[in-house]
């Protein structure tokens, strides 16, 4: 979305996967003069992406306004600002979503009910009405803001017999899975990944 920000319009990324609100320091090179002088600065912290590793080097508070048909809603969140990163605008985290009350799942849902199992008998006012139950009790399910093991109550404990005489399983040849069958496998191991069940490692991890 687009907001405006000392009278100048800029992205915002509203990121449920980020426990803070974070924006990079060359965007704020290249769109604001002084914002150094705004600049807190705190302990240095550690962050990772998918490009690698990012350093903060402080906070700033800006003050950002959310246009709305209903009235503007006027925010000051504080940003970690990251040396290394390459947002192009001001990513709004899931610390200041739930201060504010900022939910972007409802919307997201609705989307979904067409792919959803709900039953045919349901009006569209009972499906929003289950959907806002099971987002209110979200923390009594594994999904990826709620990995299995942060839940009470999910805990699994498995068991991989390696040692000879192997299981029946184990004995069968090894053989090459179709192209269909590798896409459902990869899709299931990136499913598996983002809900924290399993992790990748580096070649130098003991499991």
């Amino acid at each position: 979305m687009t907001v405006c920000i000392y009278s100048s319009q800029h992205p915002l990324i509203i990121y449920s996967g980020s426990h803070c609100s974070i924006v990079a320091k060359d965007y704020l090179d290249n769109h604001f003069l002084n914002w150094e002088k705004q600049l807190f600065l705190t302990k240095e912290r550690k962050f990772k992406s998918a490009l690698g590793r990012m350093t903060s080097i402080g906070t700033n508070i800006t003050e950002i306004i959310i246009p709305h048909m209903k009235g503007n809603l006027r925010l000051k969140p504080e940003f970690v600002v990251l040396e290394d990163a390459h947002i192009q605008g001001f990513l709004l985290g899931t610390n200041y979503q739930r201060m504010y009350g900022i939910d972007i799942y409802i919307k997201e849902s609705l989307n979904e009910f067409k792919e959803g199992l709900f039953s045919a008998n349901l009006t569209s006012k009972h499906k929003l009405s289950l959907l806002k139950i099971l987002r209110k009790n979200r923390s009594a399910f594994a999904i990826g803001e709620e990995p299995l093991a942060k839940i009470g109550g999910h805990d699994i404990e498995l068991y991989l017999d390696v040692e000879k005489p192997y299981p029946p399983m184990l004995r069968r040849p090894p053989y090459e899975a179709s192209l269909e069958a590798r896409k459902e496998i990869e899709k299931h191991i990136n499913e598996l990944l983002e809900i924290d069940v399993i992790r990748k490692i580096g070649h130098n991890e003991l499991v």
